[in-house]
């Protein structure tokens, strides 16, 4: 029954979808719905000249591979844009009064008035073969790994359909690290903000674009992600520093494996067989204890290409010898793994860095950046490599770009004990596109390995925070609510699942015992909120309301409780709907009230922070995003395995805001029946709106 739905969907989608471009590397953007198509027709001979319709800095007609994207502010009549190679701080200007949007603008509360941009995407099985050795009925977009590229610009509203044409599962799609301020159903939380997308479904999510940086988006139905559903996301804005042009497409890291981590527990051979990709491509015989023997042709490694063109500020030069400079180019690094954490270098080349997240902080330099599973980084880089007696420059001009795993960081793939010293080499930098050699250059000598953060005081938020007391104060004697990490299935009576193994702890709350969570495939929490029965017996931390006109804050300690066997993974813990602070983060230190020392003067703040296996973190967040939010840890198999907590914010704002019979909840209850429906037809055997992991 389900494939029949299915079947019915994809002839469907022959005359409802709008067409879409495939491009190189397996990455595309995707066509606006015909609706617009016609207005960007209309204006052709115009927008040259249009300072409110423009490409993105640095984005070059020439380059193809969805660079030809512009920004359309022509509803901010007045306005026009401000942004040069020299100054990328500055994003629209009206000369008239003076405003500004621009890197200092509070753009939780401001942000400029932009277009809708309308995509479509399908999520269907796909044979990939990335790295030598096809993965056979991975999960993709568009039938493309990475998905296809989303792009909007600060402002923009984003609505994206998205098709189940997969016939064995449902979906959900999570559109990481966006706000979703009073948008809470739109944050593709199966179980939390909807039922799954059944199988020949379709579900449209919209949002508003109120950040700018680089993320991605990903299917976050149990560990469906892990079998290729995802794709990078692009919110053009302004950047801290100036750069001249965007190197390419933002560049994912990811682990790969070669079989379905369905269903969850899967010990089939395939899934065990690893790899490091960058930007979809790698060399799968470089992993596992074992050789892997490729059975296909190893692709050659993902290419970037500089030029070493100056760039002349006095143009055209007048003088004998002009004021000139090396380019500068902007790179996206988003980690997509399930499991393992990354160090990325470039050899020879100084990374400068620009924002964490989703949040823009001051420059500074290093030779490395090390980047947990779900964070991201905008880099600049100058086209000018530095020679030196360990690093001496590369005689044809290409140099390696490094994807190193940082050790003892999570659950990462196993590396050939023949390939310790090459498997981190995963793309090259050329200065010369018709060069097919391979670089001899050496990597930087003081790369950290160690599994840690960028240091706290060089995460420094351009727009500053100061953080207030909050308002979840456990005891008089203390302000911080805290939640331990702690392994091993809950003891009887709270409810268990066959792959209960992690969970948060309530210590403030005085749970002793592994509490996993498992959400309700049939029963979302967005269908719930005027009912707190759903909410008892399971973690949940549910907050005050909000008082009018005031910030009210919640401060969340979290630390490791090890099991007898020793949990060696430190933990990236991902926030929805919120950018926290982090007021601290300690390694090696226990987490007593001698040892907390706070920082609540513009601190560090991101949406995943790594918590060190062996210390604590102290995060703190606004509580002004009414509805249900999760909290977990971005390991995948930690999250299947339940280690993850939901929060309730403002549930009388939320509950008056989406009651039962609101068009949002309708919508959501269809896709409940639809999914409900899918359930009954596809199991003989008693159906369960649970699924054998925690869900999400």
């Amino acid at each position: 029954m389900g494939s029949f739905w299915v079947l019915v969907a994809r002839l469907l989608g022959v005359t409802t979808l709008s067409a879409y471009e495939g491009l190189d590397r397996s990455q595309s953007p995707l066509q606006l719905t015909d609706s617009h198509s016609h207005v960007e027709t209309s204006l052709v001979s115009t927008a040259a000249k249009d300072p409110l319709h423009f490409r993105p800095p640095g984005h070059r007609q020439d380059k193809g591979d969805g660079f030809d994207f512009k920004c359309d502010y022509r509803k901010m009549v007045g306005w026009e844009k401000c942004s040069t190679p020299e100054d990328r701080s500055c994003w629209l200007v009206n000369k008239k009064t003076g405003e500004r949007f621009d890197i200092n603008t509070d753009y939780e509360n401001y942000y400029p008035t932009g277009t809708t941009r309308e995509y479509f995407i399908t999520v269907d099985k796909s044979n990939i073969t990335a790295d030598g050795y096809t993965f056979y009925g991975a999960t993709v977009f568009n039938e493309t790994y990475p998905g296809p590229w989303i792009q909007a610009c600060w402002g923009d509203t984003v609505k994206v359909h998205v098709r189940n044409l997969n016939p064995d599962r449902g979906t959900s799609i999570h559109w990481h690290g966006i706000r979703q301020l009073n948008t809470m159903h739109m944050d593709g939380v199966n179980g939390i903000t909807q039922c799954p997308i059944a199988p020949g479904s379709t579900f449209t999510y919209e949002w508003k674009v109120m950040q700018y940086g680089s993320s991605w988006y990903h299917s976050h139905y149990s560990e469906q992600y892990g079998d290729g559903a995802v794709g990078p996301i692009t919110l053009h804005g302004p950047s801290s520093a100036p750069y001249d042009e965007a190197a390419d497409i933002p560049l994912l890291m990811t682990d790969w494996r070669h079989g379905s981590l369905f269903p969850v527990g899967n010990m089939l051979e395939e899934r065990w067989i690893q790899s490091i990709l960058l930007n979809g491509i790698g060399n799968v015989t470089k992993f596992g204890a074992r050789k892997v023997q490729n059975t296909s042709k190893i692709p050659k490694p993902y290419t970037l290409t500089f030029t070493a063109d100056k760039v002349y500020e006095d143009e055209p030069p007048e003088l004998e010898v002009p004021n000139s400079r090396p380019k500068r180019y902007l790179l996206r690094l988003i980690n997509t793994s399930i499991g393992s954490t990354f160090i990325f270098s470039i050899d020879n080349h100084l990374l400068s860095i620009v924002s964490a997240d989703f949040v823009p902080i001051y420059p500074y330099l290093n030779s490395s950046i090390l980047v947990g599973i779900g964070q991201r980084y905008n880099v600049i880089v100058e086209a000018n490599p530095r020679n030196n007696t360990k690093q001496p420059l590369d005689s044809n001009e290409n140099y390696w770009i490094r994807t190193w795993v940082a050790p003892n960081c999570g659950a990462g793939v196993v590396i050939n004990k023949d390939s310790k010293e090459t498997y981190m080499q995963t793309g090259i930098l050329r200065y010369n596109k018709s060069s097919t050699e391979d670089p001899e250059s050496k990597p930087w000598t003081d790369i950290s390995m160690a599994c840690s953060d960028e240091t706290a005081t060089s995460l420094r938020p351009v727009l500053p925070w100061v953080v207030e007391d909050p308002i979840n104060v456990m005891s008089t004697e203390s302000k911080i609510q805290h939640m331990a990490v702690i392994s091993g299935p809950p003891a009887d009576p709270i409810p268990s699942f066959p792959q209960a193994s992690y969970s948060f702890r309530n210590v403030s709350g005085g749970i002793n015992g592994p509490n996993p969570l498992q959400i309700n495939f049939s029963d979302p929490v967005f269908l719930n909120l005027d009912n707190d029965e759903p909410f008892k017996n399971k973690l949940w931390e549910i907050y005050p309301e909000g008082r009018p006109n005031q910030t009210d804050w919640v401060w969340l300690a979290i630390t490791v409780d090890y099991s007898p066997d020793g949990d060696t993974s430190a933990h990236p813990i991902h926030l929805h709907g919120h950018d926290f602070a982090i007021l601290q983060q300690a390694e090696k230190t226990t987490y007593v009230p001698e040892n907390i020392h706070l920082n609540l003067i513009n601190p560090p703040r991101r949406d995943v922070v790594l918590m060190p296996k062996s210390g604590f973190i102290i995060i703190a967040f606004k509580a002004d995003n009414p509805g249900a939010w999760l909290l977990h840890c971005h390991i995948a198999s930690h999250a299947s395995q339940g280690l993850a907590l939901q929060i309730l914010e403002r549930q009388a704002d939320a509950a008056a805001r989406w009651p039962k019979a609101s068009p949002a909840a309708q919508t959501a209850a269809t896709l409940c029946s639809s999914w409900d429906s899918w359930v009954a037809a596809s199991y003989t055997s008693t159906p369960t709106p649970l699924p054998d992991d925690s869900g999400i």
